[in-house]
């Protein structure tokens, strides 16, 4: 069997209670009507290309199922299209719920600012950028977890899809872009990927020069969202112990010290212009 037909899916966190739920109802329903219809377990995991071991650990709610496991339970036990429904919630639970939660902020925002400090930012990378980063991680990912990561900071960008599109800013630091995070193709096309991006009407990308007088975002990123009923949470590593603040007295010290992060940057047309050098260097 090739890897993909060995392992369903991917354990679920064991701290996310949502997930937890929603992958043992899963599970109930897959037996339930994988017993209705008569099929035993050993039949029904050849019939979908799983072995029947890992059928009951779906069944169980011990693992996450692959939508396509879904389709093919779906049409294999005649559900009429009700098994296949659930992929939308299954989806959703097969990224970690710390990146759950932070893309569903990000989701609610219409205006984001961010300062990146040491590499270039979730929402601006490209999966082999995003995977390289990961991989350089101590202790290391496991390679399944290492993919489930990328795939979860990949879908967060889909931001830049929505209608009406949020109001996003970023301000990175030059080192980053000339790290060869990647090696030179995949930081070819990550610059290429900033260049493309800078240039939406609702993002503003500027770059902090390495020669730069010292900045308050020296102490780490700094991560602000606002909403359309006018709250805002924020966090910075150099504030407030890193912890995610919404009172207005500690998002306006996260946002004087952004501000005054993005009036020492690059303006976004001197900023772009630094990139497209550095994209001509590669």
């Amino acid at each position: 069997m090739s890897e993909e037909e060995e392992e369903p899916g991917w354990e679920v966190d064991p701290d996310d209670d949502w997930g937890i739920a929603v992958i043992a109802t899963v599970g109930r329903q897959l037996k339930l009507r994988r017993e209705a219809v008569g099929m035993r377990a050993a039949d029904f995991g050849k019939a979908v290309g799983y072995g029947e071991d890992l059928v009951y650990k779906v069944e169980g709610g011990k693992r996450i199922p692959r939508p396509e496991y879904l389709d093919k339970a779906d049409k294999v036990l005649r559900a009429g299209g009700l098994l296949s429904a659930m992929k939308e919630d299954v989806e959703k639970v097969r990224y970690p719920k710390k990146v759950r939660d932070l893309a569903a902020l990000e989701a609610k925002a219409v205006e984001i600012g961010v300062y990146e400090a040491s590499n270039i930012h979730g929402l601006l990378q490209i999966p082999d950028y995003s995977r390289a980063l990961l991989e350089c991680w101590q202790p290391a990912y496991p390679p399944r977890d290492l993919e489930r990561r990328v795939a979860a900071r990949m879908a967060r960008q889909s931001i830049f899809e929505r209608t009406p599109a949020p109001a996003l800013s970023f301000v990175l630091e030059e080192a980053t872009l000339r790290r060869r995070v990647g090696g030179t193709m995949v930081r070819q096309q990550q610059l290429e990927r900033l260049m493309h991006i800078g240039q939406f009407n609702n993002v503003t990308l500027q770059v902090m020069p390495m020669d730069s007088a010292p900045h308050p975002g020296m102490s780490g990123r700094i991560e602000v969202l606002k909403f359309e009923d006018g709250t805002a949470v924020g966090r910075s590593d150099g504030a407030f112990s890193g912890r995610t603040v919404s009172n207005l007295r500690e998002l306006r010290v996260l946002e004087l010290r952004y501000g005054t992060i993005r009036a020492q940057a690059l303006p976004p047309g001197e900023s772009l212009a630094l990139i497209e050098h550095l994209l001509g260097e590669t």
